[in-house]
């Protein structure tokens, strides 16, 4: 039996919903050897949550976990005692380097970071770029780290154009309070270029259309159902796609080959950095 421990979509046409897409589609073609999932989730911003399911699953002791290690510090205390029950492991979406995994699959978030920047720096002739992580406990967040870095190395090898860059962070947008904070930002520092690290890029397109902020370009992650409406709106401009069920698909088969065959496998699978847009949308429908 295998479990996994993935973060709980945003809605039914989530974007978290894709991996799970994939890991059935290798779990059926797996059937004939037996092979079970068991699916745990938690929310993004539960970190109990995650802790709990954690604990189910060490009770459950499966032969395997494909996991989304999105608290870093409580994956790492989970992460222990799966090795103290000598079950491996697999990451998907986001990584922590040499925390013992058999792999990875999912995107280079540094260089996912790098081409946010390029993209945006091709399309800005002037002005300032804002770098906004919509998550709680950025400690935390080791992908979304890594794609800031990478944005603002990007800024520091290329920057001809003197853009300046700003960070902030919004962990509550429970209500719109957080916007007036982040209008006043853009307003007071000639912000003209938005890069969103996470898949709530939707947050930073409400924001503009509220106040009809003009002349203002975007770059968000994920396929997720209101990032593309925004896409569609000419608000978002680009969205950064990692091919969610593929992810999942290839975590289960890597678990497999580890597990069943016995095989050695390749510490890292990096997944492609699609760059999708307004215009191309409809070709990756089978994302959506």
């Amino acid at each position: 039996m295998f479990a996994t421990l993935l973060p709980q979509p945003p809605s039914k046409e989530g974007y978290w919903n894709k991996p799970l897409i994939g890991i059935y589609k290798r779990m059926a073609e797996l059937q004939q050897y037996g092979i079970q999932i068991s699916p745990f989730t938690f929310s993004q911003t539960d970190r109990t949550e995650f802790v709990k399911e954690a604990e189910n699953i060490i009770k459950l002791k499966p032969d395997g976990v494909v996991l989304a290690p999105f608290f870093k510090k409580e994956s790492l205390e989970f992460i222990e005692n799966l090795k103290i029950h000598s079950i491996p492991f697999v990451f998907i979406d986001s990584e922590i380097k040499d925390a013992g995994q058999i792999s990875y699959i999912g995107q280079n978030s540094y260089q996912s970071g790098l081409v946010s920047g390029k993209l945006l720096d091709l399309m800005l002739p002037g002005g300032n770029i804002l770098i906004i992580h919509f998550a709680k406990e950025m400690d935390n967040q080791t992908h979304l780290i890594e794609r800031e870095k990478g944005f603002y190395d990007w800024y520091k090898k290329n920057n001809k154009d003197g853009h300046q860059l700003f960070t902030t962070e919004v962990s509550d947008t429970d209500d719109e309070v957080w916007m007036d904070d982040v209008k006043n930002i853009i307003e007071s520092n000639n912000i003209k270029g938005i890069f969103v690290t996470n898949s709530k890029v939707f947050f930073a397109g409400r924001l503009i259309e509220k106040f009809k902020l003009e002349n203002i370009k975007v770059i968000g992650h994920d396929l997720v159902k209101w990032n593309v409406e925004f896409l569609n709106k000419d608000i978002v401009h680009f969205l950064i796609c990692q091919r969610p069920e593929e992810q999942g698909y290839n975590a289960v088969n890597k678990l497999f080959r580890f597990v069943v065959e016995k095989n050695n496998i390749s510490e890292q699978s990096y997944t492609s950095i699609d760059i999708i847009t307004k215009e191309n949308i409809d070709y990756y429908k089978e994302f959506k």
